[in-house]
């Protein structure tokens, strides 16, 4: 009797053994695709900043090109009031 509980830690520390290494085999592919998905969700935050970069580009070449208009324009309108 005094060797039963030797026989029975054994198999038991292998049994736990094998459980926690299945347990590192799922975290290990649960971290693998929390991983891509937060790398689709990182490509799409970069398009996004593309995106709004472009705009502000755009919108600051537009409100240029109006504010050389109206430079224009009031340059025009100084030369017919010296004109008068």
């Amino acid at each position: 009797m005094a060797n039963e509980p030797v026989d029975m830690i054994m198999p038991m520390l292998r049994e736990i053994r094998a459980e926690i290494s299945d347990m590192r085999g799922e975290m290990n592919q649960r971290f693998e695709a929390v991983e891509e998905r937060l790398d689709k969700l990182e490509s799409g935050q970069k398009t996004i900043r593309q995106a709004m970069q472009a705009d502000t580009m755009m919108s600051r070449l537009v409100t240029g090109e109006f504010e050389d208009r109206i430079f224009e324009l009031e340059r025009k309108v100084d030369a017919l009031m010296k004109g008068k």
